[in-house]
């Protein structure tokens, strides 16, 4: 039966409003009824009924001061809420009119939906429940105080680069547009966090957001945001302190996991409100991380910030959904390229050695083990002939010592080394299994005794000496040993060690997302004012591609496509739905009947403090009336279908074991009905064999030995029916936890020699040709370094002596005869300076000048530019850029050239569109003095 108005304000509006702390029934927090007056027609004197003249508002929410600070406008359960809208804004308005001061805030409800309107400043949007009197209080401070954005000074000292710059305007010139929701993509190493803070930072002193929200996936990426808060915004309370468990409400920066905030959101006695934070920042946004916690996005609904390394190629179309972006287009991108292409580069580029065995090409059979082997293998006594192995089963079905030791062999050999040139730099070995990566630690440990177990070590997330000060993370980055740390997904993504010169790939990974994430762990160039002995210089880093992982994903370039999975509580419930349905329309109404109200057992266990539940009010309001369960229509099943059954993916906190014992007993049944004897005959082997496994050494699993041995007899089977079916989930589901499977095919150890199939070095990367750029110079600087040994010119240049231009000319034919052909126009071309002078250059190979290439000086000034002229919009800052770019490349500008191509594409106008004509002359003034 449908609510009626009054109805729908005592059971549902006036409880959601005390949720949110209002109280009715307290005037002084409250009024209902609340007489607003209006003018009369025209022509109309006195009101000619007693109501002429008057609006009555639903609700009016007081301030401290007890003065309106919200309008909320209820309709009946069974109306659409929107219908209150006008009613609503209307009253807003004549209230205003009315007493004077602000405007009110906006709300409309049917008591299942309610929508929020802030009149003026955004269009009316869902909200999950109502603000508390504090979130009004603070909306409304905000909408008073607060500052254009446009012009807003940008902490250059927090992010400076011009990039960061350019994204934090994007966004400040979006929300200035009324937009909530923004995309970041920006690579890995290229300061996404600083970004971040940032622009926190400027929306705190514009007035615009007082609280602050950064979620992580991770606990120790919010070890790192709290750090990084803490430096760059020292004087911001935030949580958690060190030890905090319970939520503080008065603090301004919050960071926290995903689930921590989720069980707060969720948690009885520590609710947030759904109006608590101003700004919310989501690190790594992407699909997965929605599927799982997207409810605590839905349950805030502030200006949301989605933060992403993943290229935009590659982002799923749902990021772009989440975020109100259209496909391909985030707000702000950055990407791999432009930074390793920067002058000077922000990121450091990469080269890759291809390595593949013979073992991992060919297989491991009669064919590829070598006669040697054979040999051992019979003393051994193993038939050789039964060992037949793919390549692809390494270190899955069958371990190879051998392979895994000619990896570290050939790492030792080919790695980036330290200044001495004796041990690898910094490295990553990226492994397929926990077993995998102790395995590689033996090898380290036996090939190279003589660093004494120091050289690598295994880093995995559930080993406690990882973590904390002196731990293995922390010797990682801090002291000269381990040089190698061996990892299974922990150091795959989010962990900042910029000495890191060389990743190993020793398994196959077919994520393109995760894949750029552990290459990202690479990319981040050297703090030259922090640094480490072992690793003193850094311009470029090597993957050892093991395992075809570039070759992969050049022919797939978006990775495996992953099926999304239903989560098990929505298969359950899909597959009762299912077997309602057949048994309505094969005449087994008791079947029917039996399973509908195990169905309506289940949807009244659902989370009620879940903001997905919440929102599906409307729905579930239907399931409530008695009479929607008499008669199941196929109608009623698609709707239980489409609007029920998604909701139970909020269920998180059940004995899955059981539950998967459940489904597969439904599965059985279902198939019964079907009369699909194979499915059936399939189904009911794998629940056998699930109730062998039960071990009746445990005494609860002993209790219940009867059934047990009787669900493995033919004989049982032959007459179960739905009390059989019954019986066995209630009484063997729970003890499924206790389960010991037997293992399938068990792996087999070999120790076989194996032999270098490929070796090769793979161009890849943004910056082909910067290798050989680089070798040049290590050439050139080499030569010179031997020859100041003899040659008496280059003992004066290193002397500090001046030298006579006969002599200078004597040196550089000399150097111009010598391998690699030294002369002043390569030398200029290799040290990008078109100015310095032969002479010059030399001083600064042998480090008595410091020579700034053209790019360099050009990009410092433009960097000095802009952090002098803090104001600067989106379009300026592009144009600044694109205009940089240009000086680099043709190095010069004259004024027409600023008004044509490529400058027009900003604006018809080119520079006269975009800045003031004072601004024009200071541009002017900057590249005359950089072409001069």
């Amino acid at each position: 039966m449908s609510k009626t108005e009054a109805q729908t304000r005592s059971e549902l509006i006036d409880q959601h409003l005390a949720q949110s702390g209002w109280n009715v029934k307290d005037p002084t927090q409250v009024i209902e009824e609340f007489d607003i007056l209006t003018a009369l027609p025209p022509g109309v004197a006195e009101p000619r009924t007693p109501y002429e003249g008057h609006q009555f508002s639903d609700y009016v929410l007081l301030g401290k001061d007890r003065k309106p600070l919200a309008v909320v406008e209820a309709k009946k359960s069974s109306q659409d809420a929107a219908i209150g809208r006008e009613q609503a804004k209307q009253y807003c308005y004549n209230i205003q009119t009315q007493l004077g001061g602000e405007l009110p805030f906006c709300f409309y409800t049917n008591g299942l939906e309610t929508h929020f309107w802030d009149l003026g400043s955004y269009p009316p949007r869902k909200v999950v429940g109502f603000p508390t009197r504090d979130d009004l209080e603070r909306f409304a401070y905000i909408r008073r105080n607060r500052k254009p954005l446009t012009q807003e000074f940008i902490n250059t000292s927090i992010a400076g680069r011009d990039y960061q710059i350019r994204a934090i305007r994007a966004v400040l010139e979006g929300i200035e547009q009324q937009k909530r929701d923004f995309l970041l993509v920006m690579a890995t190493g290229t300061g996404k966090t600083r970004t971040c803070i940032a622009m926190a930072d400027a929306l705190m002193r514009a007035g615009h957001a007082e609280k602050i929200l950064f979620l992580v996936d991770r606990i120790a990426l919010r070890e790192q945001a709290l750090t990084a808060f803490k430096e760059h915004l020292p004087n911001e309370p935030r949580w958690p302190n060190v030890g905090e468990k319970l939520i503080a409400k008065d603090r301004r920066i919050y960071v926290a996991t995903y689930p921590t905030m989720l069980n707060i959101i969720r948690g009885e006695s520590q609710g947030l409100s759904p109006h608590f934070f101003d700004f919310i920042v989501v690190d790594e946004s992407h699909r997965s991380i929605y599927n799982t916690y997207g409810e605590v996005l839905d349950y805030f609904k502030a200006i949301t910030l989605g933060l992403t390394a993943t290229p935009t190629d590659i982002i799923d179309h749902n990021t772009f959904r989440l975020f109100h972006c259209e496909d391909g287009l985030p707000t702000f991108a950055y990407t791999y390229e432009e930074a390793v292409n920067n002058v000077p580069p922000y990121l450091c580029n990469f080269q890759v050695m291809k390595i593949q065995t013979k073992f991992q090409m060919e297989g491991i059979s009669k064919r590829t083990i070598s006669l040697d082997d054979q040999k051992k293998l019979i003393l051994q006594g193993k038939e050789v002939e039964e060992i037949n192995f793919e390549g692809s089963q390494l270190e899955k079905q069958v371990i190879n010592k051998g392979t895994n030791a000619l990896i570290v062999r050939e790492f030792m050999e080919e790695s980036i080394k330290d200044a001495n040139g004796v041990l690898p730099g910094k490295t990553i070995f990226f492994c397929a299994t926990k077993a995998h990566a102790r395995r590689m630690e033996e090898i380290f440990d036996k090939l190279y005794p003589q660093h004494k177990g120091e050289l690598a070590k295994v880093l995995v997330s559930d080993d406690p000496r990882v973590y904390g000060k002196g731990g293995l993370l922390d010797q990682f980055t801090n002291n000269d040993m381990p040089r190698v740390a061996i990892s299974v997904d922990m150091l795959d993504t989010g962990i900042d060690v910029r000495e890191i010169v060389n990743l190993v790939f020793a398994k196959p990974v077919y994520s393109y997302t995760k894949f750029w994430q552990m290459v990202g762990r690479g990319t981040r160039l050297l703090e030259t004012s922090k640094p480490k002995p072992w690793c003193t210089d850094k311009d470029v880093f090597l993957i050892l591609d093991c395992w075809d992982n570039f070759d992969y994903f050049k022919l797939n370039p978006k990775g495996k496509e992953l099926k999304p999975q239903l989560p098990l509580p929505v298969r359950l419930v899909g597959l009762r739905l299912d077997k309602i349905e057949k048994a309505n329309d094969s005449g087994h109404a008791d079947i029917a009947a039996r399973e509908i109200a195990k169905l309506r057992l289940q949807i009244a266990t659902l989370p009620k403090e879940s903001v997905v539940i919440k929102e599906a009010a409307a729905a579930l309001a239907r399931l409530e009336e008695e009479d929607f369960w008499i008669s199941l229509t196929h109608q009623k099943l698609e709707f239980l279908r489409a609007e029920i059954k998604p909701l139970f993916r909020t269920v998180s906190e059940s004995d899955f074991k059981a539950m998967r014992f459940e489904r597969d007993l439904l599965e059985y049944s279902l198939a019964l009905l079907n009369e699909d004897k194979e499915q059936a005959d399939t189904l009911k082997e794998g629940i056998v064999e699930q109730i062998s496994e039960l071990p009746l050494s445990v005494s609860f699993v002993k209790q219940e030995e009867a059934l047990i041995r009787a669900a493995q007899t033919t004989h049982y089977w032959a007459k179960a029916d739905e009390d059989t079916f019954d019986e066995l989930a209630a009484k063997l589901g729970p003890l499924m936890k206790f389960r010991e499977p037997t293992t399938g095919q068990d792996q087999m150890h070999l120790d076989l020699a194996d032999e270098l199939h490929k070796k090769e070095w793979v161009e890849f990367g943004p910056q082909h040709e910067a290798v050989s750029v680089s070798r040049y110079r290590e050439m050139v600087e080499a030569l010179i370094v031997e020859l100041t040994e003899h040659n008496t010119v280059l003992q004066k240049i290193k002397g500090g002596e001046k030298v006579t231009p006969d002599e200078a000319n004597e040196l550089a034919e000399l150097l111009h005869e010598e391998h690699p052909h030294i002369t002043e126009a390569l030398l200029r071309q290799v040290y990008k300076n078109r100015k310095a002078h032969f002479i010059q250059f030399i001083r600064h190979i042998l480090g008595i000048e410091v020579l700034q290439s053209f790019p360099d000086t050009v990009s410092a000034a433009f960097d000095r530019f802009i952090r002098a002229h803090t104001t600067l919009n989106g379009r300026q800052l592009e144009f600044l850029g694109l205009l940089k770019n240009f000086i680099v490349e043709r190095e010069k500008v004259e004024k027409r050239d600023l008004i044509n191509t490529p400058f027009t594409v900003i604006h018809p106008q080119g520079i006269r569109g975009v800045f003031s004509p004072a601004e024009i002359n200071e541009i002017l003034q900057l590249t005359e003095r950089l072409a001069a």
